[in-house]
């Protein structure tokens, strides 16, 4: 019986690890959510795989895992193939985006908005409700909302469970990102950048298109660390974190008083 059940765990990893390009991409995730957590190095896996780091960590960009490879990172991991679909079974039920009517709805009503930002940071009830003007049954009336549109799961005494994927994005040209671009884009760049924790760095140059979808998936990959970061940090008291923000951009670009200048 125990062969068998082996036996279909692998055709089940067959199937979606080695065919279906989405559902590796979901395993291979997990696997790197859990490496984190287990504070395994990319380098411990190389060593476990009798592979250099360089292509570890290439086979990780790229979702390039072999089910033999998934097991021994597994027994790296000390977890079974199916504590992995948990896992990736786990994500896949979160949200990664909003739809327009509901970021309509949180930028409509800032304390919804507010409290909102506060779950997606892993704030816990008594923490927002201590930190801002907001009192308890207030904070419990947004956290109801929150929960009717599938964010979060409001457990037994009030502690918050998010339901929100670790891509979990605002729409382009949304009414989130719309507000963003005329109420906090110009307040944000209002700073030297000099302080400690703070970094601001402009380049200017000419780039093949090739180096500039290089440097896009980098960008991309950066604020899929970022993202990973803070859920991780997510389960710490808010005393031993710091509200930060992080502002990528990156496209063809000369300044217009340049391109006045240029000839007809």
């Amino acid at each position: 019986m125990y062969t068998i059940f082996i036996l279909l765990v692998s055709l089940y990893y067959t199937f979606y690890v080695e065919l279906n390009m989405d559902r590796k991409k979901e395993i291979v995730e997990a696997l790197k959510k859990s490496l984190k957590v287990n504070g395994l190095t990319y380098a411990q896996v190389a060593d476990k795989l009798k592979l250099s780091e360089i292509s570890i960590k290439r086979n990780f960009s790229l979702n390039n895992f072999s089910l033999d490879r998934i097991e021994k990172i597994c027994d790296l991991l000390n977890i079974d193939l199916m504590d992995l679909v948990r896992l990736a079974d786990e994500e896949r039920k979160r949200i990664s985006s909003l739809t327009i009517s509901q970021e309509l709805e949180l930028v409509s009503d800032i304390n919804l908005f507010l409290v909102a930002i506060c779950v997606h940071n892993g704030w816990q009830i008594d923490e927002i409700t201590s930190y801002y003007d907001i009192t308890k049954p207030e904070c419990i009336r947004y956290l109801i909302n929150l929960e009717h549109h599938k964010i979060i799961n409001l457990l037994p005494n009030n502690r918050i469970q998010r339901l929100l994927a670790h891509d979990f994005h605002w729409n382009k040209n949304g009414p989130i990102e719309r507000f963003f671009e005329t109420t906090v884009q110009a307040e944000f760049m209002n700073s030297n950048f000099n302080d400690d924790g703070q970094t601001r760095v402009y380049l200017t140059g000419m780039l093949s298109i090739n180096s500039m979808d290089i440097m896009q998936k980098k960008i991309e990959s950066l604020a899929h660390e970022y993202a990973l970061l803070q859920k991780e940090d997510s389960h710490l008291p808010t005393r031993l974190r710091m509200k930060n923000g992080l502002m990528i951009a990156f496209r063809p670009f000369e300044l217009s008083v340049f391109e006045k200048l240029k000839r007809k």
